[in-house]
């Protein structure tokens, strides 16, 4: 079955692309900290700095009026990310709010964590009937791996936030890009949860997450190469169904993108709603290609 049955048959790039459904819109990611960030990491695929305003912080009611919409659409779990979701000076009361009505997770680099808004966050899970997760990016076990991307003396901070929200009793999921082979490898892995046991993480979680060769990462190593993309392949519903953009939307200042990694791209914007968004997306953009050939999903 080519997906890209879903599009116009006339359409001049439906033959040379297949094209993701969307089956069904459960996972709904908020881009609150729009591109600004604490950090200018030199692999970040949206280049996010405290300089980059190409998508601007969400406000309170801009996103309460996506969550509004996601309720009545059956949106099952919701995702922050930025830029660095906790420099949205609303960014409590926007999970007090989201999590009244489903599961949340922050995606964070834990320099802003604090002994005090570690308590707030478990106060804020305490509360709920549903899950708060947070996600923590250390791209490495050892400040020599993280500090080369993330800045020096990023991977002390990184720790000391961790272990706030550890103290607090929260077990947060350590994220890692995998910067280098030996990261994602057995051998790394193993490696990595034992240092997160050693910094006080009981039942260490763990997710590795591939290069996405966009926006900064261009310049730290190299962008796609030409033959990296999905022209000319046909999906199987399978691979349709594993792939992200198949159940999820992002949510931006600017309105609603398909995904988390194409919010730099114009014709991946899909409309100013949710509703707008639902609709069959082509698969012409290089980073679906890593998406499809390793399973990739920004989801914890």
């Amino acid at each position: 079955m080519n997906l890209s049955s879903n599009a116009a048959p006339d359409s001049a790039a439906a033959a040379s692309y297949p094209f993701s459904p969307l089956f069904a819109l459960d996972t709904l990611w908020l881009q609150v900290a729009g591109t600004l960030c604490n950090l200018t990491c030199t692999h970040c695929f949206i280049s996010c700095s405290p300089k980059n305003h190409s998508h601007e912080m969400m406000s309170l009611e801009e996103v309460r009026r996506y969550l509004e919409e996601a309720k009545e659409l059956g949106v099952k779990e919701y995702y922050f990310t930025g830029g660095e979701p906790f420099m949205n000076k609303d960014i409590l009361r926007i999970l007090e709010s989201t999590l009244k009505q489903g599961p949340a997770s922050v995606l964070t680099n834990g320099l802003l964590i604090t002994p005090k808004l570690a308590a707030r966050l478990k106060e804020l899970s305490d509360a709920s009937e549903y899950s708060l997760e947070l996600r923590v990016s250390l791209d490495g076990y050892d400040a020599a791996t993280h500090d080369a991307v993330r800045g020096p003396g990023t991977f002390a901070k990184t720790l000391k936030g961790i272990s706030f929200l550890a103290t607090a009793g929260l077990n947060p999921v350590i994220t890692a890009v995998e910067v280098e082979d030996k990261l994602g490898a057995q051998a790394g892995r193993t490696q990595f949860l034992a240092f997160l046991k050693s910094i006080g993480l009981a039942q260490p979680r763990l997710k590795i997450l591939p290069i996405l060769r966009l926006g900064a990462e261009t310049r730290r190593t190299r962008a796609y190469e030409a033959w990296e993309t999905l022209s000319g392949r046909t999906l199987t519903p399978e691979e349709g169904a594993a792939l992200q953009c198949g159940s999820c939307r992002m949510a931006t200042s600017k309105g609603v993108y398909v995904c988390p990694l194409l919010i730099d791209s114009p014709d991946a914007r899909m409309g100013e709603t949710l509703r707008e968004s639902m609709r069959p997306f082509e698969l012409k953009h290089q980073a679906c290609f890593t998406c499809h050939a390793t399973g990739f999903s920004c989801r914890t």
